[in-house]
């Protein structure tokens, strides 16, 4: 049977935060606390939770030496995502009350705690905070979200292959999931898994009429979203539809 067993003070105070698992080890990244200046640009705090040792530790700022060094350390900001390939974890997105939203990619190198800026080429997904990202193989698949640009909500997949760090935009068939931010997804087999967000309810942009989702939608990655009628005895199998909405 399932349970709680440990509780835990002393880590930090975050909202919208993104974290990692590495071996025995949870590496947070930023987000959001009340009262916390997010207006004056600073590096993005990390913090580490030991699972052995059942201990919290903050990683030291990191030396940057000169504007170009210094660029490549992501600013302060909530929500982002960060996901692990590798030894290497990708952040990528969110927002600062001062810069807005963010495209830069950033990596972390888990073994050495230093930060750069891989270089990147094809359609970078536009500014955003909100979305999802998620990894299959050796690629990044960014959901939804908020974009900055366009001023509205998102339901485009966006892959980043991080072999050759070309990002491109998957053109799914099908009937996509609602345009959302601050959903979440996961990847199970070769399909994405679409849950809950915050949407409007007549379509991409904030008419102040928000909803919030109860729907499971999947997608087989790079192929199409399709839709089917919940059933309680139905289980997933390897000859099930490609894509599924709970209702």
């Amino acid at each position: 049977m399932l349970r709680w067993s440990v509780h835990l003070e002393g880590g930090p105070r975050r909202v919208n935060h993104a974290a990692v698992a590495v071996g025995h080890k949870v590496y947070s990244f930023g987000g959001y606390c009340s009262g916390e200046d997010y207006e004056t640009l600073r590096q993005i705090d990390v913090h580490v939770f030991n699972t052995v040792s059942l201990r919290w530790m903050k990683l030291p700022p990191v030396r940057t030496g000169g504007h170009e060094r210094a660029c490549e350390v992501p600013y302060m900001r909530y929500g982002h995502t960060a996901v692990l390939l590798d030894d290497i974890i990708y952040l990528w997105g969110g927002r600062n009350d001062t810069e807005g939203a963010c495209n830069v990619l950033y990596a972390f190198d888990v073994n050495t705690h230093r930060w750069f800026t891989p270089k990147i080429s094809g359609a970078v997904p536009g500014a955003r905070d909100g979305h999802s990202a998620c990894v299959l193989g050796k690629a990044m698949y960014i959901f939804g979200g908020y974009e900055q640009l366009a001023d509205c909500f998102s339901n485009d997949i966006h892959k980043l292959d991080t072999t050759t760090m070309v990002w491109s935009l998957i053109n799914a068939r099908g009937t996509p999931a609602r345009w959302r931010d601050f959903h979440s997804a996961t990847i199970i087999g070769t399909k994405m898994f679409v849950f809950g967000g915050r949407a409007d309810r007549f379509g991409p942009f904030h008419s102040n009429n928000e909803i919030y989702c109860n729907k499971i939608k999947v997608s087989l990655l790079s192929t199409r979203w399709q839709h089917l009628m919940y059933c309680p005895n139905y289980r997933l199998k390897s000859e099930c539809p490609v894509a599924i909405e709970m209702l």
